[in-house]
């Protein structure tokens, strides 16, 4: 445990600024001397990843869930979530797909996938989806290998197909592109991650987003099945439980970097929500952050 989830550039470079469009690629092992298959809980501010197993086993920690896999399996992670992994080295690799959260913009209405919640597919019952996203992946590290004229724009345009053969492995996906009320979700989201801290009443998010509460509070509802507020007290909820896991910060501290003033407010409100007390959730997570 540190005193904050590191948010790294790659795993463990530093985190920096993003060139407009940036994407990245490597394998997972070509870092195996800096993590030898423990990749501790970390996040990237300003970016997603795809990793896409293609050798190996091991276990995912998304959060605070454990996600046990086998090759081939893939994950998206947006920007922000914490994550990390457990595989052998010795026979496990993927290939990593990092981009830029500015490359995913345009990406929204080129994608059948959502890309503003982590998801990690392990069933295997679909070969040829499988087989077409393993093609995409190697055409992506090709590509990206080879840096030849166009390859740019090219990577951009297959990154928006793996992740909609990422879409069409999930049986419960449907083909149909984002909606506007999806759109409008995927952007109240953005604005809740740079302000819960912030206490912004709803009706600046409403006003922020050139919309009204009714059209909001549909969109929420329909995208994330909860209502403005309780989307909000969520993230505030979910920064309380990763600071509690993976930090070795005092509650106050805590309570003041979520938009609480009060550490005995915070308390009531982490339990209302959580069903224990933070010291007590704490306590139950805290083996999960060593990993």
């Amino acid at each position: 445990m540190t005193e904050a989830v590191p948010s790294f550039f790659v795993y463990g470079e530093p985190d920096r600024p993003l060139d407009v469009g940036f994407l990245h690629v490597e394998t997972v092992m070509a870092r195996r001397n800096v993590h030898l298959g423990e990749v501790s809980a970390h996040r990237h501010a300003r970016m997603a990843q795809i990793t896409f197993w293609t050798s190996g086993h091991g276990a995912y920690f998304i959060e605070d869930r454990r996600l046990d896999f086998l090759a081939p399996t893939v994950s998206f992670v947006p920007s922000g979530v914490v994550h990390g992994f457990s595989v052998e080295p010795a026979t496990s690799d993927a290939i990593v797909l990092s981009i830029a959260d500015s490359a995913l913009v345009p990406m929204r209405r080129q994608t059948i996938l959502p890309l503003d919640a982590p998801l990690l597919i392990t069933d295997r019952s679909d070969d040829e989806g499988w087989r077409r996203l393993s093609q995409v992946m190697d055409q992506i590290a090709s590509e990206y290998r080879d840096n030849r004229p166009g390859a740019d724009q090219i990577l951009l345009a297959l990154t928006a197909v793996a992740l909609t053969e990422i879409a069409r492995l999930r049986p419960d996906q449907t083909v149909d592109g984002p909606s506007e009320s999806g759109l409008l979700a995927s952007e109240f989201r953005r604005l809740v991650d740079l302000h819960f801290r912030d206490n912004w009443p709803v009706d600046r998010y409403v006003s922020t987003l050139g919309t009204t509460p009714h059209l909001l509070g549909r969109a929420c509802e329909q995208s994330f099945g909860k209502s403005v507020k309780a989307f909000i007290n969520e993230r505030r909820l979910l920064e309380a439980k990763r600071l509690l896991q993976f930090t070795i910060r005092p509650l106050e501290d805590i309570a003041y970097e979520i938009g609480f003033k009060d550490a005995a407010y915070f308390s009531r409100f982490f339990k209302l929500k959580a069903g224990m007390s933070p010291s007590e959730w704490r306590a139950d997570h805290s083996g999960a952050a060593s990993r």
